[in-house]
């Protein structure tokens, strides 16, 4: 029994690291497929305000870039912001009329494609993006569309727009899951301006700048150097405007490395999918305690049971065995444990990597055919077996042979203590796991059940609605007339992050001599946005049909008043560097990014160009409703399929990462438990066992079954009530870190601590009692008489 649940406890252990070392070998391989990635960096600007540290730079950076430091061998640029036309947009070939609606598109310049070197299928790697109007795309798009044929040449239409169609240069690679940048469509930023002088301003920012360095070059120094831009260009280019001198004189440009952009972009607006280095460390901390408490289970045992083995090592050194020998036999025996483990937990890890998948949201496999796994698990299996072995092994050669041929070995205070010790440390994790897991559960909650300040239930999203174009109203009024519809607005955004937006520096009209301006951002709306979303109106009104100057009009979150330091903001007048509108209302702050960020300025204003129609409903039958609402769309664009989906669902999706991570903690919180269950359910075994004459002389004297699992089970008790003072300052350190992630949050209440003992000990108690009852349930005459 006892070589089963080392071997067992063991191969959970490895199971659980090699699952974790697969996750963290995904998420550390980030861009590393890129030739070039140890030269290649992007531009980074932080203008030292609320949420403003980003990505996007002006247009003209990557040409200043190659012309004014010779550090640099090439600068790419790509454009990514839905308001310009990227993100999605319904796709159809040339000589056909059915469109289909597609995600992941960028507009690239061709030095982007070269800086990266992404493998080219068919056409011309070095210009495939040079002329106007090209496109590239990737081989899984390249198949859906012309499949079996070399597509280089053909063209493509984007969102309809029979008058401008886009020449194939080229088809890539499909992009890896480990690559940061996603997208399957690229057209080329060649001839693309969009307005008039967009490409020499200086002043708007809307491009990811990558770079890429010589060899040789050293980036701190370049990056010191980089630092000119902002006096050439940006200083220079702000003349006229005192207070936007001020604003760029404040800001800092620095580069980032492309290998740090997947785990290092904490508070950098790039539009991008991140992963967090801090959960990379988390899940490997997670993993070596796992492994550890499999360890523990080891070294507890082998001393535990040393007693039964004293004999051997007195014959042993009587024969003329050294320790020294005995030291290397004892180590190779566990040596010999690992490896077994090994086999059994490569074996478990295999059959749960389809389960861990699933709960991580990866396609991980196992790195087969990869020169350096079987050294590496070999190494591995020796130096876990030696480290696991070499406490046993001490303490077993320590043995002096006329004790140990009389059995005179017996319990002693030390080897107790360092058991003990190992079994506190066990439960101390355990703990810790448990609160984790609680905290980490309540957060989730807290966000998804948190009032948001809209009402994102039965909220359908018909996407790429701009196809319908100048027919939008006459759409919309065929929705009002479906049953169960109460609301439809039209807008280019939604209260949801995942949409890039349109960022701004605004300004009360006038004072902007006086007052730096707010960055926040301008959503495109028409008049029923307000009503739609059930958001609140706090003072003034909402968009008015009836009221033709709401065209020069905006409704204010009061986020945007309180910076602007409006205290009776309607009827004032705010201005960007575009336009100046007048602020007829102000709507309840409202989350429309991630519960991570406080809640930013915001505008809303009337204006054109839909790309999402919402339409809020309310109704029993849903299925139903979305057949009446496809077949009203089939009426408007017969040859394009409807995409749509639910608010409440993309709600859902910000926070896909946080439910992840919560679920994989969880997981391997209940294996660690179970690791640790191993050790004590092998451990109290083995102390009933050798109390059993103890326990047979109080039965015979009227000990009761209670009594005796009271006398077995208040060490361990003890133990665990140690093992919750040192855990609860701990976890409750850790969880505030994590939890100041989100700028809203639960508190750490002081009862999920009391719960996490109390579970650790009730779980003790069922596995140690059941020892316990078992030793207590022995005939104790038959053993007295036997011994």
């Amino acid at each position: 029994m006892y070589s089963s649940i080392k071997i067992g406890g063991f191969a959970l252990g490895i199971a659980a690291c090699l699952l974790i070392a697969l996750y963290i070998r995904h998420e550390l391989s980030y861009d590393l497929q890129y030739p070039q990635a140890d030269r290649i960096y992007r531009a980074v600007i932080d203008w030292h305000m609320p949420n403003s540290k980003n990505a996007y730079l002006p247009a003209p950076l990557a040409g200043a870039l190659k012309r004014d430091y010779p550090e640099v061998e090439k600068a790419g640029r790509f454009l990514d912001l839905e308001l310009f036309g990227a993100g999605s947009a319904q796709v159809r070939r040339s000589d056909k009329v059915e469109n289909n609606f597609e995600e992941g598109l960028l507009f690239a310049d061709q030095e982007l494609l070269d800086i990266l070197q992404i493998p080219f299928i068919y056409g011309d790697a070095a210009h495939a993006l040079d002329k106007p109007n090209t496109i590239v795309i990737t081989k899984r798009k390249a198949d859906k569309y012309f499949p079996n044929e070399n597509p280089v040449g053909k063209s493509l239409i984007l969102n309809d727009n029979n008058a401008k169609s886009y020449e194939i240069g080229g088809v890539i690679a499909d992009f890896p899951s480990n690559s940061h940048l996603q997208c399957d469509f690229i057209p080329t930023l060649k001839g693309v301006e969009l307005w008039q002088g967009e490409q020499t301003n200086w002043l708007a920012n809307n491009y990811q700048t990558y770079i890429l360095l010589r060899p040789g070059t050293d980036a701190a120094k370049f990056q010191a150097k980089f630092a000119g831009i902002k006096s050439k260009y940006l200083l220079t280019n702000a003349r006229g405007s005192t207070r936007i001198v001020e604003i760029f004189e404040k800001v800092t440009l620095a580069i980032q490395s492309l290998k740090d952009i997947h785990l290092r972009s904490e508070g950098i607006n790039d539009g991008l999918h991140h992963g967090d280095i801090r959960l990379v460390w988390l899940f490997g901390a997670v993993a070596c305690f796992i492994l550890i408490i499999a360890c523990i289970n080891f070294i507890n045992l082998s001393t535990a049971r040393s007693a039964s083995r004293a004999k051997e090592v007195g014959l042993r050194k009587t024969i003329g065995s050294d320790r020294a020998g005995l030291i290397r036999q004892f180590l190779s025996e566990s040596t010999l444990f690992s490896f077994l483990s090994f086999a059994l937990g490569i074996g478990l890890a295999w059959l749960l990597l389809p389960y861990f998948n699933t709960l991580s949201g990866q396609s991980l496999q196992f790195p087969w055919t990869a020169w350096w796994l079987a050294p590496l698990l070999i190494v591995s299996a020796v130096i876990v077996g030696l480290l696991a072995g070499l406490y046993p092994s001490l303490h077993l050669s320590s043995f002096q042979p006329i004790h140990a041929l009389k059995g005179n070995i017996g319990r002693t205070s030390r080897r107790s203590n360092m058991r003990s010790v190992l079994v506190v440390f066990q439960f101390t994790v355990s703990i810790a796991l448990i609160v984790g897991t609680f905290v980490i559960y309540r957060q989730v909650r807290y966000i998804l059940d948190k009032k948001v300040g809209f009402d994102k239930e039965q909220v359908m999203m018909i996407q790429g609605a701009n196809v319908v174009g100048d027919r939008a109203p006459a759409f919309k009024k065929a929705l009002l007339q479906l049953p169960g519809v109460k609301n439809v607005t039209v807008s280019d955004y939604l209260p949801v992050s995942g949409t890039k937006r349109n960022d701004n520096l605004f300004s009360e009209e006038g004072k902007l001599a006086e007052n730096l301006p707010v960055s926040g951002q301008l959503w495109i709306v028409d008049h029923d946005y307000v009503k739609t979303m059930s958001m609140h109106i706090l003072a003034g009104r909402d968009f008015s049909i009836s009221m033709p100057t709401d065209s020069q009009a905006v409704v204010i979150n009061q986020t945007m008043a309180k910076q602007l330091g409006l205290k009776d903001p309607v009827g004032k007048r705010i201005t960007n560097t575009d336009k100046t509108w007048t602020v007829i209302g102000v709507v309840e702050d409202f989350h429309f990014e991630s519960l991570r960020e406080n809640i930013r300025p915001l505008c809303l204003a009337i204006g054109n160009g839909p790309s999402i129609i919402s339409v809020k409903v309310h109704t029993a039958d849903m299925r139903r409703f979305i057949s009446s609402v496809t077949s009203v769309w089939d009426a408007f664009a017969p040859h394009q399929p409807i995409r749509y989906s639910f608010l409440d669902q993309r709600f859902a999706r910000m926070y896909a990462d946080v439910e992840r991570t919560g679920r994989i903690f969880s997981s391997f919180a209940v294996l660690a438990i179970i690791v640790a269950c191993l050790g004590l359910f092998g451990l109290s075994a083995f102390m009933a066992e050798q109390r059993t004459k103890e326990i047979r002389v109080r039965k015979v004297l009227g000990a009761s079954v209670a009594n005796v699992i009271v006398l077995l089970s208040k060490e361990f008790i003890r133990l665990a009530l140690i093992a919750i003072v040192i855990a609860s300052p701990l976890a409750w350190y850790l969880m505030q870190r994590w939890l100041n992630n989100f700028a809203y949050h639960i508190n750490v209440e002081w009862w999920v601590f009391i719960l996490a003992g109390l579970i650790v000990t009730v779980i003790t108690l069922l596995t140690v009692s059941f020892q316990s009852v078992k030793a207590a349930l022995m005939n104790p005459v038959q053993s007295l008489r036997s011994e």
